[in-house]
């Protein structure tokens, strides 16, 4: 059993609690990694872990700290993950990193999100931004008549998709000849 599965393994015979991993992306494989540790118990799996990394000043030339907070843009390696795995898991999924809108909430569930997790858009607009984002997913979710969220979960995911290599690194180039730089 490897090192992190012996961590995990250990930690759940000592807890009776649900004992999540959170992820880095960084992993050479990222899909084995998640079914080793959903083999080996873990209750859920949080995709994924932002380092905060230091910066050097230049005029002091000292290393400091620099949070960077998350933007709309970091959504979209959780998103594709989160849809990859739905299905092929037991373990819960819950996706960080870019969720600032409704919409963005939205579409973590629609990929097999069981949670997802706000901290940047937080930290810019205040706690009490959460309950803009709840009336944006209530407001949708009316307007489309799903009665829960469970409905939604996973619904285009990578099992339930029409063409399933959208979530594929195959469409890379293909979503390069898409893009349409703009006029200028």
């Amino acid at each position: 059993m490897p090192f992190s599965n012996n961590i995990l393994a250990m930690v759940k015979s000592l807890v009776t609690i649900p004992v999540a991993v959170k992820l880095s992306p960084f992993f050479s494989s990222l899909a084995n990694m998640a079914r080793r540790l959903d083999e080996a118990g873990a209750d859920g799996l949080v995709l994924f872990n932002r380092f905060y990394q230091p910066d050097i000043d230049l005029d002091s030339l000292v290393v400091r700290p620099n949070v960077i907070l998350s933007t709309p843009q970091a959504l979209r390696l959780p998103l594709r993950w989160i849809a990859i795995l739905y299905g092929r898991v037991r373990a819960d999924l819950a996706a960080t990193s870019g969720i600032h809108t409704a919409q963005d909430v939205i579409k973590m569930l629609m990929a097999g999100a069981n949670v997802t997790m706000l901290c940047s858009v937080l930290q810019r607009h205040g706690v009490n931004h959460i309950r803009l984002i709840e009336q944006g997913l209530r407001r949708w979710m009316e307007e489309r008549e799903y009665e829960s969220v469970g409905q939604m979960r996973g619904s285009m995911s990578q099992i339930h998709c029409a063409n399933p290599g959208e979530f594929e690194r195959a469409q890379y180039v293909r979503a390069l000849h898409s893009f349409k730089p703009a006029p200028a």
